[in-house]
């Protein structure tokens, strides 16, 4: 049986990467944006809902198939909620996660340890068609701490300062198969598989 083909709206390698490996076993191929020539939309939403939607629409116009968009990033308590949806371009353009990180750490430079919790968040939407009026919307967060230096190799964005104190690991020292089993990601895809499965998504 031939995979039911999305569009992931994201031009992110680590993501698509997370995607593929997510979705196999559910039937679905994921293939980029760019494959069908749709360029990153400019994200004004101000909400991880809004620019999700934009970036789903905007992937289903232009390639004439169900896309898939995903939103998502961290939220420190310490700093009011930052980065929040600015995560990917919270040291501005060019974005760099090695660049985010930093500037991450020396915005909690006078944080103790103790007092850095964090979550990422994932939101997932689902469209059908472009005009889809009833978009399949889900969102998980992940708990966990920012550490003092980085830890890991794996992963992407913050994971190498994302403490998880129950596993006694940064996200980035985790295998791909618990990262996707434990994190917002990993959730946020599996109650949107299980949302679908249950009929909602044959609206």
């Amino acid at each position: 049986m031939t995979p039911a083909l999305l569009v992931l709206a994201s031009g992110n390698a680590g993501k698509l990467r997370e995607f593929h490996q997510l979705f196999a076993p559910f039937g679905f191929a994921v293939r980029p944006q760019a494959d069908f020539g749709v360029a990153d939309v400019e994200e004004t939403g101000l909400t991880f809902v809004e620019n999700a939607l934009l970036k789903a629409r905007e992937a289903s116009r232009l390639s004439g198939l169900p896309a898939l968009a995903d939103d998502s990033g961290l939220e420190v308590d310490a700093l009011n909620g930052a980065p929040g949806i600015y995560s990917a371009r919270y040291a501005g353009e060019p974005k760099s996660d090695a660049r985010n990180n930093a500037r991450l750490l020396a915005s909690l430079a006078e944080v103790p340890e103790g007092r850095r919790r964090a979550r990422y968040w994932c939101v997932l939407v689902l469209l059908r068609h472009a005009e889809d009026p009833v978009p399949l919307i889900v969102q998980r967060s992940w708990e966990g701490e920012i550490l003092l230096a980085p830890r890991g190799e794996g992963g992407f964005g913050y994971d190498p300062l994302f403490w998880l104190p129950d596993h006694g690991a940064s996200a980035a020292e985790l295998t791909a198969e618990q990262k996707n089993r434990l994190s917002h990601r990993g959730r946020a895809l599996q109650a949107l598989v299980a949302a679908m499965d249950g009929g909602q998504g044959e609206r």
